[in-house]
């Protein structure tokens, strides 16, 4: 076991990551590598970009993924999230805020084009 430990003491952090997903050589799944590529290639990166340099970023992302989902599920209804949820939380950064509008408007047209589109093909 001592032969295991890294020698600054950081071996219990290396082992988990955020949520206490272990993430040690590479054993964990990595849930948005292709998408990260592609963003970072559309950011000015190269088209392939360092996997270590991915795999911070994703790191990175699943952090504030958690931090504001356990956020989210402590306002509000208790244990749940909920969209109204996740606006309150971020109101007061306006970037995020307005993605967010534009993204939940754009959910409604969708919804609304489909319904649109279900009706004309099957409705009478």
């Amino acid at each position: 076991m001592a032969e295991e430990e890294d020698e600054t003491g950081f071996e219990e952090e290396a082992d988990e990551g955020p949520g206490g997903v272990d993430i040690c050589h590479g054993r964990r799944k990595r849930l948005f590598s292709k998408e990260l590529r592609c963003m970072m290639y559309g950011f000015g990166d190269d088209q392939n970009p360092y996997t270590e340099s991915v795999d911070i970023l994703e790191d990175l992302v699943i952090e504030f993924i958690t931090e504001m989902t356990h956020k989210a599920m402590s306002i509000g209804r208790q244990g749940r999230v909920q969209v109204e949820d996740i606006v309150f939380l971020i109101r007061k950064d306006p970037r995020k805020f307005a993605r967010v509008k534009d993204l939940l408007t754009m959910n409604e047209e969708l919804k609304r084009a489909r319904k649109a589109f279900d009706e004309a093909n099957y409705g009478s």
